[in-house]
Formats: C-alpha cells, structure tokens, sequence
C-alpha cells in the first residue's frame, strides 16, 4: 500500500531514474558528431591521452561523454551497429556499479562496451563475467575487434587453459571468464608458493552478465577446491546395502507432516534436502551394521561414529537425488546437472562423502572422498572487487537481497520498441497425466499451424518423458538438455524456424537469442566448407538473409514464437526468463505453462488447503483443466515461499561464511606477506621471543638464577620449540631474569645465523617460505574442516537457548587463535631442529625428541640445490628465481597497536 502511495506522489522509481540519467545521455550524444570526425589514430590516440589523465588524478565520469561517444563510433565502424540511446543509458548504469535490468535481445552485450572501455582506462583490469564458457569464448571474439579498434587489449578465460594462457589473459585490459574460473583463480592463486605463479592481478571492477543467476541462484554453493583423502570407499557400497532395509517414518495423513514421535526410521525433507534419523532409526541402523559385521561395540563409539554420516549420505542419495534430474551417469561417472541452466558441471563433485554415496547407489567406481583445500562463497568473492556492477533480464523481483548483501541498486532500462508477448494465464491440471496429454494436444495444433514453440522443462527426465509422448505422436521436434549438450547451437540457431518444437532444460542463461524464421549466419556458415574463403562466407550468409526476410515476415504473421512452460519454476525469476526468449525486439510472441497439482512446486509449497479428491469430486472431466483464482493465488504463495525459503538460506550462508572469510582473509595476507619476507628469520624470533616471555611469565626469576632454575628452563624451551642451549645449565646460573631472556635471545639469533653462514641465507630464507607456506595450506586445511564440525555442533547448542552463529564466532575465533599460535610454533620448532650440512648435531641430555619428526631429516643439507641453488617447491613445480623483495611500509613494533585496527598490540595479532 505505501509503495502504491509513494507511486502515486513522486513517480516510479523507474522514472526517477531514468530521470538522473537522462542528462548524461545528452552529454553523451552531443560528442557524436565530434567522435564520428575522428580518424582511427585519432581513437587510439584519445585512448592513450585519457589513461594518461586517470593516471594523473582525473575521475571517468569527467571522461564518460567523449568514451562513450567513442565506443559508440567504434562499434558502428567495426560491427554495422549503432548502439541505441537505451544501451547508452545501460552503459551509465554499468559505470555507476549498479545492476541494470534490460529486456532479452535488446542488446545487453553491446552495452557492457561502451562501460568497458571506460573503466580499462585506469589500467587495472576489467572482468567481465559470464555463465560458461561458450559465452566467454563468444563474447570476446564478437566484442574483441570493436576493443581493438579502441587500442584496448581482450582476452578470455576457459577451463581448459594452462596458467601460462591465463597469465597472459589476465594481463589483458578486459578479460572474459565465468564466474567459476575467476573464482577458482582466485583460490588456485592462494595456494601458489610463488608470488610469480600468480595469474589474477586484483580484483578492481567487474561486469556480471546474467547477475540474478550468478549472485542469486548460485551463492548458495560455495566454490571448494578439494583434495582426496585415504577414505576406505568400501564403506560407501557396505552402508548403500545396509540403508535399504531402513523404513522412512509414516506422516500424518491429514497434514502430511511428520508426528512429534513418529514411527520409523528416518524422515525425509524435501524442502532442504535433508534426511534426520528417529531413535528408533539409529537403533536398527546399529543393529543391522552389527549384523553385517560391519562394526562392534555402540554406534556412538568413537570408531564407529562415521557410520550415521555415511548412511545420511546414503538415504540423500536413494531419496532426494535422481538420475536425470540432478545428475547423469556418463562414461561411468556421476556427472552433476545445473539445476538452472540444465548443463553439465564437468568436473565438479558433491561434498561431504555425498558424490560417492550416489556413486555406490548406481553401482559404479566409488572415488575418494575430497578433502576441503580451500573454499569461498560467490557472495565474498564478488565482495572483493572495488565495483560491483551487473546485467539481466529479470533483476527487479530481487532488488531487495541486492540492495542488502551486495549494495546494488536495480535499474530498469526501458525497451527500444514495446513488448509486444501476449502472456497467457496458466492452465491447470489436476494429474500430471492430463497435464502432459493436454501439452501433446496443444504442441500438434501449433506445429500444424506452423508457429515455432519453445517448450521449458525442468529435468533431463521430464525432457525426455515428453520427447517420448510427442515421437509416438509423430511430431519431429528437437530435445535440448544436458545430454545432448554438443549440439545446443544448432538446436537453438533453428527454434525460431518455421514449424520447429524444441524442448529445452531450463532456457536460463542460454545466452543466445532465437530469432524468428531462423539464424541465417549459422545457416550460412554451416553450408560452406571449413576452408571457404571470407568473401564466399559473406556471400553466403548474404543469400541466406534474402531467404531469411521471407520466413520472418511468415513466422510474425503465424504469431511469433510461442514459450511453453511445462511447470512453474520454484523462481518466479526463471519462468520470466523463460517467457522472455520471445518478444525480441518488437516481435510478436505468446506464452503459456501448463501446470497440475502433481508438480514439485504445488506439491512441496503450495500448502495442504486443496484436497484433489474434493476437487475432482467437483464434477470435473477426466483431462478438463482447472481455473480458479485461489490456485493462481496458491501458485504465487507457493513461489514467494521458496523465494523466501531461498533468500534466507543465502543469508544464513553468509553469515557463517563471512567468519570464515575473515580468517581467509588474514590467511592469505599472511601467506602473501611470508612470500614477500626476505628476513623470515625475523619472524622465527618473535616468535621464540614470545615463548620465552611467556615461560618467564609463568616461572618467573626473583634474584639470582639457581642452577636446577635454569635446567627447568632450558628444559621447557626444548619441549616447546626444539631449541637446545649450546651451554650447561650452571653456566647460566647466577643471571637474573633480563640476563638470561637477553642471553637465549642472543644464542637463538646466533644458531639462526650459524645456518644462514653454512648454506646461505638467501637459501635459508627459502627454506623457511616453503616450509611455512605448506604448513600454513596444511593447517588452514583442517582448520576449514574444524570450522565445518563447529558450525554443525553449535546447532545443537540452540536447545541449551544460545545463539549458534554467536556460539560458532566466538568458538571459531577461539580456535582461530590456536591455529595461528600452532603454525608459528611449529616453523620455529622446525627451524630449531634442522641442521646444517656440516654442523654437529646436538641431541639433548634426557631430553624428549618424540615430536620433532623433521629432525631426522636435513632440509639445509640434501637434494641437488644444496650448494646454494634451489630446490624444487611442492606441489607447483619447479619455483623461477625469484629477485629479492624489498619492503614498501615502514615495519611495524612488536609492541605497537596492529594496523588490523583489533585494538591488540601487533605481537598478540597480526604479528603472530
């Protein structure tokens, strides 16, 4: 009511901002005529002229009139197209770091140019990002030429490529890569032992093309690179058997929900993808592991305990994921199915023990289990970048969840020419079966008519099922899912064809547009060998236009294309997407779902308020549809429901995460910093240093020091950091407090240095860079999994009525605390035990060696580089010499305030 109100008064917001914008765009065509004047060395010219001026201090919104009146006259002279006022008005709002809303086929890819070029003046880099690869490759090749032209440099990232090729493609003015690859660089390139192995050189500003997917419907899954561990996978197929004589617990009939004491075995949650056992389930399920051998003794003793989260994987597997809707088995392998776009994730793996769970379902070759290396949330990746800004089709319905995590704002650009779809009202079934015989009926009279329809599924199954019906039928159509994902350009270049049916899983994020009466560039090309000249290319593709014209005007005439939906999208997002493949443009369009009370949406969402059989009782036809505006209703409430549903999920994901990535964040710095470090014995000792206080702290020294004193000491600074005093204990005797801290002080500093005179201390430095970088990957590695068993211990801690999330902070920072103190006295320890090649070996008097595993080996001493070259660095092969790193900021004091801004003396934070 007050949004209608506010309306009312002060306009749209729409209006208003369309209103703020408006004078730029005048500014903008003004430069047109001067721009249109410019010779090419003119272009390049003013290009290197602008990047020298926001070099020196000068903002691009001084520069936007004449960039964009420049990138406009480059795109007519290199592609034959002007960009229209409303794509101007779209690259404004890309500039500002905003989302802007735009139509599909209006153009969303030339947009993002004119905003590009703009923002690679800095000379930072530009990401554009896209949902595959397909799109990156494409939109690279298409716009590459009109940034040229600029004097501007393009490149792309694809999952196939090497790091050189992404070195190289990063250092390009505008890169091209999906969100997955760019996340994943980000990762990859902290886990590197070398500054130069890096391949991402900042995160400054980005374009996100289809943003509501990738920040919306994506950032519930967090990108993980995993490891595999020493799992025996046979557990995996032993409890698969096992599960299946497990009873899911009965519901209530009336409600459909579960008693608060039911009877059985586990429950099923659909809506989250859960499975909970009863106590009667974990019982049986102890007995029937028991039976089989399998363990001895309590299901909750501690070496049988893996066992409830192996058959929880197990009932996930059988119960809430299915072969061809959330995955495919290919080549022996469970590949996974975007649920949003209906592609294949190559590649990619369910966590947590639950991909092999599946694997052993389907009988095939169960692999390791991974392990967590390193993760991160979509959310906190994007939240990097100094501008955020983003383009789609369907944003407006999430404004709200943008404006809150991300601080976006939404802006609708108006179409060129008005919309001219007739979007129908839903028809609805009461059976699955009427609804699909009804679709069959319907795709017969419009394939007779001759208007192209796109028909939207949401599976591979679903797909198929109704591919089946229509070949029983007779009715030629094409299938477009993740099976057949090779030929997805062909099938989407002919959609728009006189006549053609083409089933599509889940149009969204397809990134191409249907046109009407067909593609005559991809028909031109497909006709002409492989070596055909350009100039018989054009001719082709210029007979294929003349044809083309003439079955345009016959698809318009028919109607244009028609969208059929098949069920509602549990995102009213998608289904809009969905409906906007047609009414390009301007072009006529219809759509229309086709809905029964069996769908997943209804089923899960739409509430227990309509009984079937009262409403069949109704009097109702086998087959007749329903119409009522309760069901529409319904339909909405069960849509908004999910939305909601969803939207909290992401939120609650990001607020755990953003504990983690505040630890990912002084993670990484840290590794960074060490990489940096040329003087890393320095930090060996602060660090002995702080032990040592510390000791002293706790066995303090009044007066002289007495010899059975000083022999505790030494021996409490051998446990703790493997450091052997060259002295006997009564030579120490007589010092008091300061003496002796100065003294040890003074030995540690003199063994360091001993090490550093015998194999360099270039090499030393090395050594203590590789062994504290890999220390730091292996100990963040169980600490992210520490940090995983906190988060799902701490849910039990809301029955004693505390917060979780302030339970998992404060338990997290606690435990962050030890994992930092824990690497920084372990290198120490290490540096301590190691030995030279040459030096003798000291071994302690009665002294404890069990924990110092490294002592027995000489990392100074062995291996080829031992006479000053280097050795080779774990894991990235082969380290380039590596010119020594100067500092840049004056040095922080142990003792003076962290520069974090904790409030903390550096020596007890950051300095650590």
């Amino acid at each position: 009511m007050l949004d209608t109100v506010i309306q009312i008064l002060f306009g749209s917001k729409s209006e208003a901002d369309l209103k703020k914008l408006l004078p730029i765009l005048r500014n903008v065509n003004t430069q047109e005529s001067w721009a249109r004047d410019l010779s090419r060395e003119e272009i390049l010219a003013c290009t290197d002229q602008w990047r020298q001026e926001v070099s020196e201090g000068r903002s691009l919104d001084d520069l936007l009139p004449r960039a964009f009146a420049v990138a406009r006259e480059a795109a007519r002279r290199v592609l034959g197209e002007r960009p229209y006022d409303v794509q101007l008005l779209g690259a404004i709002v890309l500039h500002q770091g905003k989302i802007m809303e735009m139509k599909t086929g209006e153009g969303k890819t030339l947009s993002s140019v004119a905003a590009a070029y703009l923002n690679s003046l800095t000379g930072r880099g530009v990401h554009v990002i896209t949902v595959n690869d397909y799109l990156a490759e494409r939109d690279a090749s298409w716009m590459g030429p009109v940034f040229e032209y600029l004097g501007v440099s393009v490149g792309y990232i694809v999952s196939d490529m090497d790091n050189d090729a992404r070195h190289v493609a990063y250092r390009k003015d505008i890169t091209y890569g999906t969100n997955n690859e760019f996340g994943f660089d980000y990762l990859r390139d902290n886990m590197r032992y070398d500054q130069s192995g890096k391949v991402q050189r900042g995160h400054t500003y980005c374009i996100i093309d289809e943003i509501d997917s990738i920040l919306i419907d994506e950032a519930r899954t967090p990108l993980i690179i995993s490891g595999q561990t020493n799992d025996d996978t046979s557990k995996f197929r032993e409890v698969n058997q096992v599960v299946l004589d497990l009873q899911e617990a009965a519901k209530d009939p009336e409600t459909g929900d579960y008693p608060e004491e039911p009877q059985g075995d586990y429950k099923v949650e659909e809506k989250t993808r859960k499975i909970s056992f009863t106590d009667q389930g974990l019982n049986h399920l102890e007995e029937l592991l028991a039976r089989r051998k399998i363990i001895s003794g309590s299901i909750f003793d501690q070496e049988n305990f893996e066992y409830i989260h192996y058959a929880t994987q197990a009932l996930r597997a059988h119960r809430l994921f299915h072969k061809d809707q959330q995955y495919v088995v290919k080549d022996g392998k469970v590949e996974i199915v975007d649920e949003f776009t209906g592609r294949i994730l190559h590649g990619r793996r369910y966590s947590e023990g639950l991909h092999q769970a599946i694997e052993a379902k389907e009988r095939i070759r169960v692999a390791a289990r991974n392990r967590t290396l390193a993760t991160i949330t979509f959310q906190n990746f994007f939240r990097m970048y100094d501008k955020i800004s983003g383009m789609t089709g369907t944003a407006e319905t999430e404004a709200k969840e943008f404006g809150n995590i991300y601080g976006l704002d939404v802006v609708v650009i108006p179409t060129n020419r008005p919309v001219a779809r007739i979007d129908q009202d839903d028809v609805i079934y009461v059976s699955s079966q009427d609804k699909y015989n009804a679709i069959c009926d319907e795709l017969e009279r419009l394939h007779k008519k001759g208007q192209p329809v796109l028909v939207g599924t949401i599976s591979i199954e679903k797909s198929e099922e109704l591919s089946q019906m229509l070949k029983k039928r007779g009715v030629r159509h094409e299938v477009l899912n993740a099976k057949n994902h090779a030929r997805e350009a062909l099938i989407v270049a002919e959609a728009g064809a006189k006549g053609s049916i083409t089933i599509a899983t889940n149009m969204a994020g397809r990134g191409t547009d249907i046109k009407l009466g067909g593609n005559p560039e991809f028909r031109a090309r497909r006709s002409m060998p492989e070596d055909a000249s350009p100039e018989d290319i054009q001719k082709a593709i210029a007979r294929e236009r003349e044809k083309w014209r003439q079955d345009y005007q016959e698809v318009r005439s028919l109607g244009g294309l028609f969208v059929l939906g098949t069920e509602r999208h549990e995102s009213r997002r998608i289904d809009n997407q969905l409906r906007g493949r047609s009414g390009r443009q301007g072009d006529p369009g219809e759509s229309r779902f086709f809905l029964s009370m069996d769908d997943d949406l209804m089923r899960l969402f739409g509430g227990g308020r309509f009984n079937l059989k009262a409403i069949m009782e109704r009097g109702l036809e086998p087959g007749e549809p329903l119409n009522h505006s309760m069901i529409n209703k319904s339909i909405e409430r069960a849509q908004n429901k999910v939305e909601e549903r969803n939207f909290d999920i992401r939120k609650h994901l990001l607020e755990y995460d953003d504990v983690v990535n505040e630890q990912r964040k002084v993670v990484y710095s840290q590794r960074d910093a060490i990489m940096e470090d040329a003087a890393l014995t320095e930090r060996i000792m602060n660090t002995a240093e702080d032990v040592l206080e510390e000791l002293l702290e706790e066995h303090p020294v009044s007066g002289p020091l007495q010899e059975a004193q000083a022999h505790h000491l030494l021996g409490l600074l051998q446990e703790q950091l493997l450091f052997f005093a060259p002295r006997e204990p009564a030579e120490y005797a007589g010092m008091d407090q300061e003496a002796f801290r100065k003294t040890i002080l003074t030995e540690m500093r003199q063994e360091l240095s001993q090490k550093a005179g015998v194999v360099g201390a270039e090499r030393l430095n090395y050594i203590i860079r590789i062994e504290y970088i890999r220390t730091i990957d292996q100990r963040w590695q169980e600490h992210l999994e520490n940090l995983e068993e906190l988060r799902e211990a701490v849910y039990l801690r809301g029955y004693a009525q505390k917060n979780p999330l302030l339970e998992y902070k404060l338990e997290g920072f606690r435990i962050f605390d030890e994992f930092l103190a824990d690497i920084r006295i372990k290198i120490a320890r290490l540096m301590f035990a190691i030995r030279a090649t040459g030096m003798e070996e000291r071994r302690p008097a009665g002294a404890t060696q069990g924990t110092a595993q490294h002592s027995s080996t000489s990392l100074l001493g062995s291996g080829p580089a031992a006479a000053g070259g280097r050795g080779p660095a774990p894991q990235e092969g082969s380290l380039p010499r590596q010119s020594q790193v100067r500092r840049t900021v004056p040095k922080v004091g142990r003792n003076d305030p962290c520069p974090c801004g904790s409030g903390k003396k550096y020596k007890h934070c950051h300095g650590k």
